[in-house]
C-alpha cells in the first residue's frame, strides 16, 4: 500500500496534512490578504441579506444581487463624490487637534495625568493604528481601493453564478485529489460557520455602538463629527477593545471642548455602550461562539496584531473562534447542550 493510500485512510493525518497547506498557500498569497478576506466578506453579508430577503419575499434571487450591488454603487458614488473631501478635511483637522492635546496638555492635574497614562501604555500603539488605517483607507486609494473594487466585482460575479459555481467546484471532490478538496470543503464550511458569523456579529455591534454614540456627541457639540462616527465605526470591528481605545481621543476632545463635565458624560456613554455590548449584543449574536475571557481577547488581539496588522485586531478573534471550532474547544455550556441533545435523541 502506497503513502497516499495509507494518507487518505487516515482521517486525522489527512486533516492536518491539508490544513497546513492551506495555511501555507494562504501565506504565499499574504500580499492579497486584503483581496480575499474583503471578497470573502463582501459575498457572505451579500448572502445572509439575500436569505433574510428571500424569506419575506418571492422573487428571483439575481434580481435580489442585482439590486443590492447598485444600491452599494449609489452609496459608493454619493460618499466618493460628496462625503469623501469632507471626510478628509475633518480627519486632518481631528488629528491636528488631538497631536496638540496631546503634546501641550491643559494646565490641569487630571488631564497630565492622562495624558502620562498613555504614553507610558500601549493604548497609543493600538490608538495610532487604527488612526493609520482610517487614513489609509479613505485618502490612501490606491492598493487598498483597488482591492476593494475587485472585491466587489469578484463578489457580484459569485453572487450571481453561485449555482454554477458550487456545481463546478463540486467536480474537484471526484478528482484524483479529491480527498484534499473534500478536507478543504469541510475546512470551508466551518469557516463560514464561525468566522462568518462572528464577523457578521462584529459588524452588527459596530454598527450599534456607532449609532449611540453618534447621537452622544451630536447632542454634546462635538465638532467633527462625520469623521469621529467613522472612526467609532472601524475601532468598533475591534471586540471590547475598540470601545475602551475609542475612548481616548474622544475624552481628549471632551475635554478641550465641554471640561470635565463633557468628559463625565462621554464616559458616561462608553460605559452604556460597554453595557449594551457585553450584556444585550454579545450574548444575542454571537452566543457561545465566542465566549472567551477578557483576558484571552486581549491576548489574541495583541498577537494577531504583531502578526497581520491592522486586519489582525479584526479578524483576530473570529480566527481563534474557528481554529477552537476545528480543534472541538467547547465551553461547558455549550457541552452541557450537546449532552442533553445526545440523550433525548437516544431516547427517541
Amino acid at each position: 500500500m502506497s503513502w497516499l493510500e495509507k494518507l487518505k485512510e487516515n482521517n486525522t493525518a489527512r486533516r492536518v496534512l491539508v490544513f497546513i497547506l492551506i495555511g501555507v498557500v494562504l501565506y504565499l498569497l499574504r500580499s492579497m490578504i486584503d483581496l480575499i478576506l474583503l471578497t470573502f466578506i463582501f459575498a457572505f453579508l451579500v448572502t445572509r441579506l439575500e436569505n433574510v430577503i428571500l424569506k419575506r419575499v418571492r422573487i428571483p434571487r439575481k434580481l435580489i444581487v442585482i439590486v443590492l450591488y447598485t444600491l452599494v454603487a449609489l452609496f459608493l458614488y454619493v460618499a466618493i463624490v460628496h462625503f469623501l473631501p469632507i471626510l478628509i478635511d475633518q480627519i486632518s483637522q481631528l488629528v491636528d487637534s488631538l497631536v496638540k492635546i496631546y503634546n501641550n496638555p491643559p494646565d490641569n492635574a487630571i488631564a497630565k495625568w492622562f495624558v502620562g497614562f498613555l504614553k507610558e501604555s500601549n493604548i497609543e500603539k493600538y490608538l495610532q493604528t487604527g488612526v493609520d488605517f482610517i487614513i489609509v483607507s479613505l485618502s490612501g486609494i490606491g492598493s487598498v481601493g483597488l482591492s476593494f473594487f475587485l472585491a466587489l466585482i469578484l463578489s457580484l460575479f459569485f453572487s450571481l453564478e453561485k449555482e454554477r459555481v458550487t456545481s463546478f467546484t463540486g467536480q474537484f471532490l471526484t478528482s484524483k485529489v479529491g480527498f484534499i478538496f473534500k478536507e478543504a470543503a469541510f475546512f470551508g464550511k466551518k469557516f463560514v460557520g464561525t468566522f462568518g458569523v462572528v464577523l457578521e456579529a462584529q459588524l452588527m455591534i459596530a454598527l450599534v455602538n456607532t449609532i449611540i454614540t453618534t447621537i452622544a456627541l451630536y447632542l454634546m457639540d462635538f465638532p467633527q463629527l462625520l469623521s469621529l462616527s467613522i472612526m467609532v465605526f472601524v475601532l468598533g470591528l475591534i471586540p471590547v477593545a475598540g470601545v475602551i481605545i475609542s475612548c481616548v481621543p474622544l475624552v481628549l476632545i471632551a475635554y478641550s471642548v465641554g471640561g470635565l463635565q463633557d468628559v463625565f458624560y462621554i464616559l458616561l456613554t462608553v460605559v452604556i455602550v460597554h453595557a449594551i455590548e457585553t450584556y444585550i449584543l454579545n450574548p444575542k449574536l454571537m452566543s457561545s461562539k465566542t465566549n472567551l475571557p477578557v483576558f484571552y481577547t486581549f491576548i489574541v488581539l495583541i498577537f494577531s496584531e504583531t502578526f497581520f496588522g491592522v486586519w489582525g485586531l479584526i479578524v483576530g478573534i473570529p480566527v481563534f473562534v474557528f481554529l477552537l471550532d476545528i480543534l472541538d474547544v467547547r465551553n461547558a455550556e455549550d457541552k452541557e447542550k450537546r449532552t442533553i441533545f445526545g440523550r433525548k435523541k437516544k431516547v427517541d
